[in-house]
């Protein structure tokens, strides 16, 4: 009665009955495409060997067994990706007389979940787990869910105990059948649908990006006077590429859409670099001057001044001078004054072509901001609409 199929004619398929709970989930794990619940399998089954009438046997209706007394099927978690995984097996079977048999079954596994990370945090995943028995084909074995979706949906959320980072939104079960070999078996797949908790993420992770874009766009205020401003920039940079590296340690590296928050990322970041540049820009504009005067042409032009004051405030020669001594220093006079004037212009000539390069790096720095804010607004508002939608 343990090792074969209780029925009378072989040819006659065993239906067994499945309602699966799931009271807990302890664990998912994004990088390693995988989920921890912990879950209660409840089966029935009919045995048309253990049939009684009530009235013979003193109005008894059902009784417990031993499970070593009976047969059991053999059920398989094909998702199921450790080795070893923690069961509770009850040791006695509720037998009715109507034959029906039941047992309950408590499961801590580990199961694959194929995962879709691409509106991470705001994330929605679906993890199947499939039921099959691996020992009797679809001709001597059928497999069927006893209670509907809504009713398994609102067991599992009473015996939810943990608040965690998931919440369940709904089991879903449908029936398929494995065709191998040449061979058919029948299955069973409860659909588990679980929402992440985001808070967490959006306070440690989002707003602390957002905020450094907020202080990048605050960094147009700041005097570009000193360096100050290029430093500052510097290091919002810096902090984006310290959460850009925790980023990539909570994600895989195998998903086959970029999520969206890496693409929040990546893009804040590259509009700080863009800023980054654009002041390193217009420092350069400002600080940018007309090519140095020749240095023997400043020699040139100062040393005649220092001859006509010294001839301007020396005594008067009492020896008397010549008339070709008085044509000199005419001459050098002349001199003087246009290597004065030359001078003169060539300095209006720089302040001149600095104030045009200063005008240029305020015009650029203006347009930039313009632009800047602009794009950072559409971006934030396409990502509200990608994420939400």
């Amino acid at each position: 009665m343990t090792s074969l199929r209780p029925v009378l004619h072989w040819k006659t398929p065993t239906l067994l009955l499945v309602d699966l709970y799931v009271s807990s989930i302890s664990e998912v794990n994004e990088k390693a495409q995988s989920f921890s619940p912990h879950v209660y399998m409840e089966m029935g089954w009919v045995n048309e060997f253990t049939k009684w009438n009530p009235v013979d046997f003193c109005g008894i209706h059902h009784m417990c067994v031993a499970k070593e007394m009976l047969w059991i099927p053999d059920i398989n978690i094909i998702e199921n990706i450790r080795t070893e995984f923690s069961t509770q097996e009850p040791p006695v079977l509720k037998m009715m007389s109507e034959g029906i048999v039941t047992v309950v079954y408590s499961y801590t596994m580990t199961s694959a979940c194929k995962m879709n990370l691409y509106k991470f945090p705001f994330d929605t995943q679906s993890c199947t787990l499939t039921l099959q028995s691996f020992l009797h084909y679809i001709d001597e074995f059928r497999i069927k869910a006893y209670s509907n979706a809504s009713m398994l949906t609102d067991g599992s959320k009473l015996f939810f105990k943990t608040q965690g980072e998931w919440d369940l939104i709904s089991i879903n079960m449908s029936n398929n059948q494995l065709h191998a070999g040449g061979r058919v078996w029948d299955q069973l797949l409860y659909t588990i649908t679980i929402k992440r908790r985001p808070l967490l993420y959006v306070v440690i992770f989002l707003l602390p990006i957002l905020y450094f874009l907020v202080l990048d766009l605050a960094s147009f205020f700041i005097s570009d006077d000193g360096g100050e401003k290029l430093s500052f920039k510097v290091t919002l940079l810096l902090a984006i590429s310290v959460l850009l590296l925790i980023l990539h340690d909570m994600l895989p590296s195998t998903s086959d859409d970029l999520p969206l928050i890496g693409v929040y990322c990546s893009v804040i970041f590259t509009f700080t670099a863009v800023s980054v540049l654009e002041t390193i820009l217009v420092n350069f504009l400002k600080t940018r001057s007309v090519q140095a005067i020749p240095k023997w042409f400043k020699e040139a032009a100062a040393a005649p001044l220092d001859t006509g004051e010294r001839a301007s405030h020396s005594p008067p020669d009492l020896t008397g001078e010549t008339s070709g001594e008085t044509s000199s220093i005419a001459v050098l006079q002349q001199i003087l004054s246009q290597l004065q004037k030359a001078h003169h212009l060539l300095s209006a000539e720089k302040q001149q072509q600095t104030l045009w390069w200063t005008k240029v790096a305020e015009v650029i720095d203006k347009t930039f901001t313009v632009i800047y804010v602009n794009g950072v607004m559409l971006f934030l508002q396409q990502m509200w609409q990608a994420w939400f939608s």
